[in-house]
């Protein structure tokens, strides 16, 4: 079956990373937009002791599963991922390829683009089939504007694409495992792989938020945040916010959704006191279903809604609270 749709995967020790089902809900939209079969979405997977990881991307979104299983593999660098994917492209002849948009992807993504000569999308919060051809949306300037980009037809297409802009992919498929050789060693690489060292985290990852509460700047103050995360905790949500409100200290900068921020899509979006810059709405208008609040009827927020309240949030959140906790008992 012939390859429309090739997506890199990431795994770590074995264990597929988020993005990767990311990336196969999104090849999945594309090749129904296009009209293509699911068979002619395939997955390649690199590193050293990855059938685990192979067959379990098989029975989740890749009719195929293209292994390259070596020990030069191992561990990620630039120059011996490049040259795998870059072959592996060519021998596919896919009409796009997809890259999570992570320190891996980026740092690769554009090594393949340059070998292939194909037309490359970076940072990618969308993607859809218009007249015939993929379009990628993405943001520029600090998420002032908003780019769609057309790669004009040329073949392949690369995009990297950011955490949280496709639902997961939730298609069970009985795909095949094949594995190639990389034809690559370790004595064949230009970067030595060191180590790995972790960061500190604040333990708050909005992309994979199921539900989210966020707050803007009509709150008022930081003390006032409470009646969000009263709400958060009785939806069992994450706590987001808009980027005024980090930006007046009021919450960690970890919990800012828009351009500047992350981009979510939560199944429950609920916003209270954002007025809905294009900053913010980047950010978060991929959510299954929006909720929001806020006293002014005219706020652009209330565009990409599925619900508009128009009130008072310090009326409307607490009852909203009792109102969910009474109904989980």
């Amino acid at each position: 079956m012939a390859c429309k749709v090739l997506v890199v995967a990431e795994q770590e020790g074995g264990t597929v990373r988020e993005i990767t089902w990311e990336l196969l809900g999104l090849a999945h939209l594309l090749a129904k937009g296009a009209g293509w079969a699911p068979a002619e979405i395939k997955a390649l997977v690199l590193g050293h002791g990855i059938e685990k990881a192979a067959r379990e991307i098989a029975g989740r979104g890749a009719q195929e599963v293209i292994a390259a299983d070596g020990e030069a593999l191992a561990n990620y660098t630039s120059d011996g991922y490049d040259r795998v994917i870059e072959a592996q492209a060519r021998a596919e002849s896919p009409e796009i390829v997809l890259f999570g948009h992570t320190p891996n992807g980026w740092d690769t993504a554009p090594l393949v683009a340059a070998g292939l000569g194909a037309p490359l999308a970076t940072e990618c919060s969308a993607a859809a089939f218009e007249e015939g051809r993929p379009r990628f949306t993405r943001k520029a300037f600090n998420g002032k504007f908003v780019q769609v980009v057309d790669m004009g037809g040329a073949k392949p297409g690369i995009a990297t694409v950011q955490r949280g802009a496709s639902p997961p992919c939730s298609v069970a498929t009985q795909g095949t495992v094949r594995h190639v050789d990389p034809q690559i060693g370790p004595g064949d690489l230009k970067a030595r792989f060191v180590e790995i060292r972790q960061g500190e985290s604040g333990g708050v990852d909005l992309t994979q938020a199921q539900v989210i509460v966020a707050g803007g700047r009509g709150l008022g103050a930081a003390e006032k945040f409470s009646v969000i995360r009263d709400l958060a905790a009785a939806l069992g949500a994450q706590v987001g916010a808009s980027r005024p409100v980090t930006d007046s200290g009021w919450l960690p900068h970890e919990h800012q959704i828009g351009s500047s921020g992350v981009t979510v899509s939560p199944k429950l979006y609920v916003a209270a006191g954002i007025s809905g810059a294009i900053q913010h709405l980047v950010g978060m208008r991929g959510s299954g279903y929006i909720v929001a609040i806020n006293k002014d009827p005219e706020a652009p927020i209330f565009g990409v809604a599925d619900i508009g309240v128009v009130g008072d949030l310090f009326e409307i959140v607490p009852a909203l609270t009792k109102a969910v906790r009474a109904a989980r008992g």
